[in-house]
């Protein structure tokens, strides 16, 4: 589907992630507040108006979906520009681009295990593993030299384990609480975990100027972080892997 003729569409993830964007978006001329009331406003789109001199000066449209569905809205060209994370963009492979690493929904993709039964790794050992990244897991543990049964859980993964449903999991880890009380340990990294302005790519010809600028806007918002910023600028295919 080609994008929409007129202002810019943004696909942005409801819960965490859209917490921490609020702030960056409100420096480069995207206020929410004006037309949505918060995590307790039920609504899905908003119409913002033309806001003159800014990146989105023609007006926009947002839309506020699942974060695993923000790359299809933006894949589909029903959203212009959109913001996910790098797990989900190295799990699905879309054909998109990914021109700024925002820096924000930092956490890590892992491994991690029962910490009373630990499970050696040795190349073609029989190894379930429970987990909502199948692509992932599987690539990481066939550069290992082992082929393991993934089990697809899409609810309490630490379940899988203690269960005694798979030996280990792969999922997504913050600060490693929520393992130490059901008694697993992270075992190993998979992949550093940051939330992407992602780009159709038909929408970077035809609406180049906006685009543009907002990119711009949000690369100048980040560098004001500091020597820390993790704005990243060279676009590339989101289907790559390692996009962290």
């Amino acid at each position: 589907m080609a994008p929409r003729a007129d202002g810019l569409t943004l696909a942005l993830p409801k819960g965490r992630i859209l917490k921490q964007a609020l702030p960056l978006l409100r420096r480069v001329g995207i206020d929410l507040a004006a037309v949505w009331e918060g995590e307790h406003d039920r609504r899905l789109q908003f119409e913002l108006p033309p806001r003159p001199g800014g990146p989105v000066a023609g007006g926009a449209r947002v839309l506020l979906v699942k974060p695993v569905d923000v790359p299809t809205y933006v894949e589909h060209g029903v959203a212009d520009v959109g913001i996910a994370g790098a797990d989900t963009l190295g799990e699905e492979a879309r054909d998109l681009y990914e021109p700024l690493d925002l820096g924000i929904g930092a956490c890590r993709l892992a491994i991690a295990e029962p910490a009373a039964r630990p499970t050696p790794l040795r190349r073609g050992m029989a190894l379930r593993v429970a987990t909502k990244y199948p692509r992932l897991t599987l690539n990481h543990y066939r550069s290992k030299g082992i082929q393991p049964e993934i089990i697809p859980l899409f609810g309490s993964v630490e379940l899988g384990p203690i269960t005694g449903l798979s030996d280990q999991i792969v999922d997504l880890v913050e600060s490693g609480e929520t393992l130490r009380q059901n008694n697993l340990r992270e075992v190993e990294t998979i992949l550093y975990v940051t939330s992407r302005l992602i780009v159709h790519p038909a929408s970077l010809k035809l609406k180049q100027a906006p685009i543009t600028a907002l990119i711009a806007a949000l690369r100048d918002a980040l560098a004001t972080d500091g020597p820390g910023s993790s704005a990243r600028t060279a676009a590339r295919p989101t289907g790559s892997e390692g996009t962290a």
